[in-house]
């Protein structure tokens, strides 16, 4: 145990810190301090040393330059019971620290508002702070470092009940939680500054075309799983420590039974898919493809269209709505089997509607921004892309048959595009303009991926069209759609038989469109 006798309290973020500076005061710790933080102690009551009357220098570069000093440093990292350290401390007049209380500049905050230029970001690296936690977290066999306010509490709490001490175990976990936090906030700003490129006339401005040549990622665990894919597999999720908490991973757990991995992995797939849409919109996903997408006047209409467009399906599902969810709604998913249901908002009466199932899980849905690159693990590396975020533009589109599209076809050609992006190639979906009739997901062929989509269907498929996430390498895929009643097909074209393709489609009455952008999903 070592007892606390002198601390270091440095922060920017104030949360706590009074309760604590008090308690260590009345420990009889003494307390340095430096510039607003020594302010606020001291206009609230607590005594405390300035840093620079303890270092005997002044603060100077607008504060730039304060703690670091040898009085400050040396009596962090001082190893109390090694000889010649002593000797140096007493030789100096450099006392020990035993307890660093500090956090950083908020860069990531700051460099996240849009309104930020370089140079706000650029101030707000902390480099005093850093280097107290680090020398500090080094030394945790003699120093405690407490860079969590939610973590003041029990610290008081171990202080009270071991006679004015911290046990080993403690800094040993304050230590891991001091070089975590510095890690993520070198990486934040190192990936703000990779995203840049120079520019002599003025700050560096966003990089336009490649990925850069360093992929900083760090993750923060938000929880443990019970289990991976499979119950013998561990599992934790993890977010982005340098982003806003957003997606599936920022959502705000209102009611259920704990998310699993799988759950967690279909409601990414649902959400991402959701929010295609503009108008009232449902998605029904199992096994991360979608079984039933509709849209419609009112959330009810589209959340029923959705889960009937595959009622064997739905059932075990996860839902995604692009709405407030309404007491209609709330008891339409109540009347099936659903696993999640994840929505920017529930009313008081649907809320009421839901937790009458004990284990459906509800996620509350932010819209913050999400980072536009994703990563992939592969064995030794990773694969990193630009997230297709490519949206439908029929003004692009170019009809190569005889017969043009109409407009209520073009309007079905659009909903199709949308959601064939979201299915796992080879990927093939029937529908109408509010709602998929039939999808065809992660076939080896695409011919079977038409068929399997056209099997699957529980609805009638004559009038349709057909979205096929990539082009058709032979006219086969084009008859066996023609005798399920398809009259129109999106697809991005480029096969050496586009030709072939083309007059299949002309010889059975078919208006086809080419996009030019393919949406493999793997």
């Amino acid at each position: 145990m070592i007892r606390i006798r002198r601390a270091l309290v440095s922060v920017f973020d104030k949360t706590g810190l009074l309760e604590l500076a008090e308690f260590l005061s009345e420990m009889s710790v003494e307390i340095l301090s430096t510039g607003g933080t020594a302010r606020f102690l001291r206009d609230s009551g607590v005594s405390v040393t300035d840093v620079s009357s303890y270092t005997g220098y002044p603060e100077i570069l607008d504060g730039r330059v304060k703690t670091l000093h040898p009085r400050i440093h040396a009596g962090l990292l001082a190893i109390r019971n090694r000889d010649t350290h002593r000797a140096q401390l007493q030789a100096h007049g450099i006392g020990e620290i035993d307890l660093a209380v500090v956090n950083l500049y908020p860069f990531r905050q700051v460099a996240a508002r849009p309104d930020a230029n370089f140079q706000e970001a650029i101030e707000q690296i902390d480099i005093g702070g850093p280097s107290m936690v680090r020398s500090a977290a080094k030394n945790h066999a003699f120093v405690a470092v407490a860079t969590d306010p939610a973590d003041y509490g029990w610290i008081r709490k171990e202080i009270s009940e071991h006679d004015g001490c911290l046990s080993a175990a403690t800094r040993f976990i304050l230590a891991q939680k001091a070089f975590a936090l510095t890690a993520a906030y070198d990486a934040s700003i190192a990936a703000y500054l990779a995203k840049r490129v120079w520019s002599p006339e003025g700050e560096p401005a966003l990089a336009e075309g490649g990925l850069p040549p360093v992929e900083v990622l760090t993750l923060e665990k938000v929880r443990d799983l019970r289990y991976g894919e499979n119950p013998h597999q561990r599992a934790a999720l993890y977010r982005r420590s340098s982003w806003p908490p957003s997606g599936v991973a920022g959502a705000e757990f209102l009611h259920g039974k704990e998310l699993s991995y799988n759950n967690l992995l279909d409601g990414d797939a649902a959400w991402n898919l959701a929010g295609e849409f503009d108008v009232p919109a449902a998605v029904v996903i199992k096994h991360t493809n979608p079984s039933g997408v509709a849209q419609a006047d009112t959330l009810h209409e589209a959340y029923v269209g959705a889960r009937d467009c595959d009622p064997v399906s739905a059932f075990g599902s996860v839902v995604a709505l692009n709405r407030e969810v309404d007491e209609a709604t709330a008891a339409e998913i109540n009347s099936t089997f659903v696993e999640v249901v994840l929505s920017p908002g529930f009313s008081a009466e649907a809320l009421s509607v839901l937790k009458q199932r004990k284990n459906i899980r509800l996620l509350r849905m932010t819209y913050q921004p999400a980072p536009l690159v994703l990563h992939r693990e592969i064995d030794g590396g990773f694969l990193v892309q630009d997230k297709d975020v490519y949206h439908d533009r029929p003004e692009d589109w170019k009809t190569v048959t005889r017969r043009s599209p109409t407009p209520e076809e073009i309007a079905a050609l659009r909903f199709g595009w949308r959601v064939v992006k979201h299915v796992k190639s080879n990927a093939i979906v029937f529908c109408n303009k509010d709602r998929t009739l039939g999808i065809g997901a992660g076939q080896m062929s695409r011919v079977d991926a038409v068929k399997w989509g056209a099997q699957r269907a529980a609805l009638p498929l004559a009038g349709c069209v057909m979205a096929s996430d990539a082009f058709f390498p032979f006219p086969d895929g084009i008859e066996a759609a023609a005798g399920c009643g398809v009259r129109a097909v999106i697809q991005p074209g480029g096969s050496v038989r586009d030709q072939e393709v083309i007059e299949a489609a002309d010889a059975h009455g078919m208006a086809m469109v080419l996009t030019g952008i393919r949406h493999f999903k793997h």
